[in-house]
């Protein structure tokens, strides 16, 4: 399994949420806040894997050796699937688990009330994934998600992370919430809109969402990003140019 941090690299996990809309697909972004980590910015859900990530009997749709082989890994695979659901639930409110076979429903009542202190407990470190699972008998869907890249962070950043992107279904019981303190904006968006608003200057983003975003801009259909995903039919040539931006091969 691999080591969570190795020199100062740290492995980390982005799940990028999609949505039909009329006039085609939508993903979910956020502006990171001044200060941390990608100030400013505008990305994709996600964070840091953490040790309490090896959930595997709390995880259905996917076993820890077709995650290892998914991602070309030895073990420990499973974690990253895990990482970017408890983020996506973290950052925007939004949790890819069932019970009994149907999704959390968390748009009203005190259901979703519930899981809003969930939220924050697991934020500030008081509540684990595992415990949350045990009491509300879920269990997480990583069947929801497709491995779609690997980007490791070029060697003259100061800080380094080791990332494998995710997309998702957005699902229908459920809306999101960009929490306060981890988000300064967060907009549903066209990727062909997101693009633009980068190319205008009105948006700072980084090669990895803008590579993403690209694989996604020539789709109208959600579905048809599902497709190329779960065929791989979906990046660029790897050039030297994008090893260079911190590409990497799949696996």
């Amino acid at each position: 399994m691999q080591p969570l941090t190795r020199d100062n690299i740290r492995l980390a996990a982005t799940v990028v949420l999609l949505r039909q809309r009329r006039t085609g697909p939508e993903v979910f972004m956020m502006q990171r806040p001044g200060g941390g980590d990608f100030p400013d910015l505008h990305v994709f859900p996600g964070g840091k894997l953490d040790a309490a990530d090896v959930l595997d009997p709390y995880v259905s749709g996917c076993s820890d050796a077709t995650a290892n082989r998914l991602l070309g890994l030895s073990g420990g695979g499973l974690r990253y699937w895990v990482a970017a659901i408890r983020e996506c639930f973290e950052e925007c409110g939004v949790l890819l688990a069932r019970r009994h076979g149907a999704f959390v429903r968390l748009t009203q009542g005190a259901e979703m009330e519930r899981f809003a202190g969930y939220r924050q407990q697991l934020i500030d470190g008081d509540l684990s994934m595992a415990e949350l699972c045990e009491r509300e008998r879920i269990v997480l869907a990583a069947d929801c998600l497709l491995y779609h890249s690997h980007w490791i962070t070029p060697e003259m950043a100061p800080r380094r992370f080791d990332t494998r992107f995710f997309v998702a279904r957005m699902p229908a019981q459920q809306a999101t919430a960009a929490h306060a303190t981890e988000t300064a904006d967060a907009h549903w968006v066209s990727p062909k809109s997101a693009l633009a608003a980068h190319s205008n200057g009105d948006w700072r983003m980084i090669a990895p969402t803008l590579i993403t975003l690209q694989t996604l801009a020539g789709h109208d259909r959600v579905d048809a990003i599902w497709e190329a995903v779960h065929g791989e039919r979906h990046l660029p040539e790897l050039t030297d140019e994008l090893r260079h931006q911190g590409m990497h091969p799949l696996r």
